[in-house]
């Protein structure tokens, strides 16, 4: 998986830098998800990894399944990843060119877990501490798990805060078996 991202990282560059300079941010972002989602269905799937299908026919596939949803931008990226066996990169590519939009637009993405569904009081009021620390807005993305028992673990970026039952029974755990 790192390999992936690795491969990916230069492709997603030029894209982030060709979306910049185009102010065009918002369009690759729809162009990426929508070619992500057609690379990823199950039929084209196995079309990409099949030696008998060949590059030119799948090219040709994948450009009149796009059709108008791309551009010229598009449709050249959509080449190149053909021609170079990169297409099953989309998924990290735009993982990626979403990162550096979100940067560049000032967002951090958060996710908050809780073992309960919150109101959406307790979820603003995380909301505007998450955004007093990091001095940016914040998207969050809301999931359940109650395999948590309690509390809220909170990932935004490269930092995690863990206030749930099962992370401190986990932190007893470890500091008990030592």
């Amino acid at each position: 998986m790192a390999e992936d991202v690795t491969i990916a990282r230069p492709y997603a560059e030029a894209v982030f830098e060709l979306a910049r300079e185009s102010d065009t941010l918002d369009q690759w972002s729809d162009m990426l998800a929508f070619l992500e989602r057609v690379v990823t269905e199950p039929e084209i799937e196995a079309l990409i990894g099949d030696p008998n299908f060949g590059t030119v026919k799948l090219e040709s596939l994948l450009l009149g399944v796009a059709g108008e949803k791309i551009n010229g931008g598009g449709r050249n990226l959509l080449q190149v990843l053909t021609r170079n066996n990169r297409l099953l990169l989309l998924p990290a590519m735009r993982a990626l060119f979403e990162e550096r939009k979100a940067e560049a637009q000032g967002v951090v993405e958060a996710t908050i877990c809780s073992a309960f569904p919150m109101s959406e009081e307790q979820v603003q009021a995380l909301v505007k501490r998450l955004e007093t620390k990091y001095q940016r807005q914040v998207k969050v993305e809301l999931s359940v798990e109650p395999e948590l028992i309690g509390g809220v673990k909170i990932t935004a970026g490269d930092e995690v805060f863990d206030a749930t039952v099962r992370g401190k029974l986990d932190n007893m755990r470890a500091a008990l078996t030592r």
